[in-house]
């Protein structure tokens, strides 16, 4: 009897204890994915801290600096194979592309009118450097007798010491006149007349007066006219 209870024993101890194992196996596994999943969203708050910080067009600059990067990469290429790169991305080109880009051009208009100062400026910039035809064979004879000091350094003493040709200076005397010529055209300002009377005290004045001339000048101008003869009653 007691050889029989103790064999009923062992197998409910053993039971017992693969039960045990299995909820303790249980239980790392939860344990390790609980850590797995903090080290996951510890990642997560990290990187999206980081998208905040990042400029609002971020997104468009990687995007940006990826395309230039692969079109670095494919210039290397065709420049290795013998290529000539910009025949070689004219054939990825649809003829539908092509056309939308056409149209794109020429509705684009880069004179948007005056936005200030600078901008003004640059565009003139511009449009005159465009106008610059370089004359490579004097470009050539500077080169020559200049030597090293050609590109000055902080210790070239050739600073300064350019002078200007006749046609030079006579290219530039007629741009400037053409520029001058081009600004008297297209200025509103008014050429004052010498024999206008004078009825204003200062510029403010003036403009107050050519206003009441232009909306009640000829219901005024009998009163006017006796002032100025003395008639006036």
């Amino acid at each position: 009897q007691e050889s029989a209870a103790t064999a009923e024993e062992e197998p409910t101890e053993t039971v017992t204890s693969q039960k045990r194992e299995a909820r303790l196996r249980k239980f790392r596994e939860l344990h390790f994915k609980r850590n797995e999943a903090r080290k996951l969203n510890h990642q997560e708050v990290v990187e999206e801290d980081k998208r905040l910080k990042l400029p609002s067009n971020w997104e468009a600059k990687k995007a940006r600096l990826e395309w230039e990067l692969a079109e670095d990469d494919k210039k290397k290429e065709c420049a290795a194979r013998g290529e000539d790169y910009n025949r070689v991305k004219l054939l990825d080109i649809t003829a539908d592309d092509a056309e939308r880009w056409e149209r794109k051009k020429k509705k684009k208009n880069p004179d948007t009118g005056f936005a200030g100062y600078a901008e003004a400026q640059f565009r003139q910039y511009q449009r005159l450097t465009k106008q610059i035809r370089p004359d490579m064979e004097n470009y050539e004879k500077q080169k020559e007798e200049s030597g090293e000091d050609f590109h000055p350094t902080s210790n070239s003493l050739i600073y300064g010491t350019h002078v200007p040709t006749k046609d030079g200076i006579d290219r530039m005397v007629e741009d400037v006149e053409k520029q001058i010529e081009k600004r008297s055209k297209y200025s509103r300002r008014r050429a004052y007349n010498d024999d206008a009377d004078i009825d204003y005290i200062n510029e403010r004045n003036a403009k107050f007066n050519k206003k009441a001339e232009r909306f009640y000048g000829k219901y005024t101008a009998e009163i006017k006219q006796n002032l100025e003869r003395g008639t006036a009653v």
